[in-house]
């Protein structure tokens, strides 16, 4: 009998464990607010940029081309910044790891030159877009892998 008494004791206390009270950041997207996040967002600011249009383009490895994806972002870009033809806009070229400082200084300028040419035939004016190579100095996933690589080859639109 003592043992069934410590043994439910035992259980209650672990299930009050798992138990958790709601916080109020878990309180705050339940509910009909839920999804509210993206009625807060500045139109033609670097948020409504990112999560409605897509601030980036990914590259395979040692490649500047453009693939479908890329250009369909882009067009997204082009059609989102003459809209807000207030914002101009600076596309930073990146590279993974491997390579040296200067031959992903180079690449990560063929990149950039070549989101900037693309978005110049979409009929964005060449005064609203500069762009600057950062080669593989800021990486957004510093591993050392090919899911890291993958997203560490990119061409990323910011305002100015």
């Amino acid at each position: 009998m003592r043992f069934k008494i410590v043994s439910l004791i035992a259980v209650a206390g672990v299930l009050a464990a798992c138990g958790t009270a709601p916080t109020s950041e878990t309180a705050s997207t339940s509910g009909s607010g839920a999804g509210t996040g993206a009625a807060s967002i500045v139109p033609g600011s670097a948020e409504d940029l990112k999560v409605n249009v897509g601030d980036r383009v990914f590259f395979a490895f040692d490649r500047y081309n453009l693939t479908a994806e890329a250009r369909y972002t882009l067009q997204q870009q082009a059609a989102w910044m003459a809209a807000n033809p207030a914002v101009n806009v600076a596309i930073e070229g990146h590279c993974d790891e491997r390579g040296t400082r200067e031959y992903n200084l180079a690449l990560g300028e063929r990149r950039a030159t070549a989101v900037v040419d693309y978005l110049s035939t979409l009929g964005v004016a060449a005064n609203r877009v500069s762009s600057i190579s950062y080669g593989k100095e800021r990486p957004e996933d510093p591993a050392s892998n090919e899911t890291a690589w993958a997203k560490n080859r990119r061409a990323v639109t910011t305002l100015k």
